[in-house]
């Protein structure tokens, strides 16, 4: 049990000595193709059911603690749609920056690779591209895995136009979820913190732009008194 503690301390300290040691919270910002793969997601990094089963109607912004780092995660609407006219899709990436304000540090982009269409990439380029100018430098591409019906493409789907253009726009910086632990999770996005010195996305909002609907919801942030660093360590395993 200590050996397993001290390994969890071991990996902890590498995972966090990724991230500015004044950096007082990581901000990232859920997108992608799937609300059940976002909502899951999501759930998994802060190891609580935050994000219920029906999808929102707004944006949504959880705080809470991933690998003893305070963090927040603002999850959006399914922004790839095509029912989302102009204006909508401009109303949910306002209220994105707000909620992700003074910046957030990475995009997550959760995407399901045999669903992901031309049609989403270019919708998806423009979202980001709305986001700031340097939102692709600070996004990380995590593929979900592939239905049942669509297991034997698995090894073909990363070759897929759109997907493939995606991750070449994203720097190749990418993870696969299957059987991707939290500590790996976190890493990943710690790394891409760093290879952005540390900085946020600085995203700018029209001085008009409307005050629009969105829901916080919130954790226990807090370290428990009796906080036990074995069942710790058997929670930083947990996987897909």
């Amino acid at each position: 049990m200590a050996a397993a503690a001290s390994v969890e301390h071991q990996q902890r300290t590498s995972s966090l000595e990724l991230l500015p040691p004044n950096m007082s919270e990581l901000r990232v910002v859920l997108l992608g193709n799937s609300w059940s793969q976002r909502r899951d997601v999501g759930n998994f990094i802060l190891g609580e059911n935050v994000f219920s089963t029906e999808e929102p109607d707004c944006c949504l912004r959880v705080r809470g603690r991933c690998r003893w780092k305070e963090t927040v995660l603002i999850n959006l609407p399914d922004l790839l749609h095509p029912k989302n006219s102009e204006d909508k899709l401009t109303e949910f990436i306002e209220h994105c920056v707000r909620l992700s304000g003074p910046g957030p540090h990475v995009f997550l982009l959760v995407l399901q690779p045999e669903d992901f269409t031309e049609e989403q990439k270019r919708k998806l380029q423009t979202v980001l591209e709305n986001l700031g100018d340097r939102s692709f430098q600070h996004s990380l591409i995590l593929l979900s895995m592939p239905t049942k019906e669509n297991v034997g493409s698995k090894k073909n789907y990363k070759e897929r136009p759109a997907l493939k253009h995606m991750i070449k726009m994203c720097r190749y910086r990418y993870v696969e979820q299957e059987n991707l632990e939290l500590q790996e999770l976190f890493t990943h996005l710690a790394r891409t913190v760093r290879e952005n010195n540390g900085e946020h996305v600085s995203c700018d909002l029209p001085e008009n732009a409307a005050v629009g609907s969105h829901q916080n919801l919130s954790l226990q942030t807090a370290v428990p008194a009796n906080f036990d660093p074995d069942r710790a360590a058997g929670e930083s395993k947990k996987t897909f």
